[in-house]
């Protein structure tokens, strides 16, 4: 992979990130239900996505 592609990607990666943890999404995922579970769930679940897309990159470009 080259790096301005990888770049590209990663930069991308981040606005995504950011995306996830804005209040309006974190208002929607509070919301959804009564109980306080949805959340915490929510938040393992964007986290977790974050770093298995960044791990997937990094290791994309080592293969390569």
């Amino acid at each position: 992979m080259n790096t301005p592609r990888l770049k590209e990607r990663l930069v991308a990666l981040i606005v995504l990130a950011a995306l996830l943890f804005t209040p309006p999404l974190l208002l929607i995922a509070e919301g959804a239900s009564a109980g306080p579970g949805w959340l915490v769930v929510y938040l393992f679940l964007a986290w977790g996505a974050v770093i298995a897309l960044m791990a997937w990159l990094m290791e994309r470009r080592h293969k390569e």
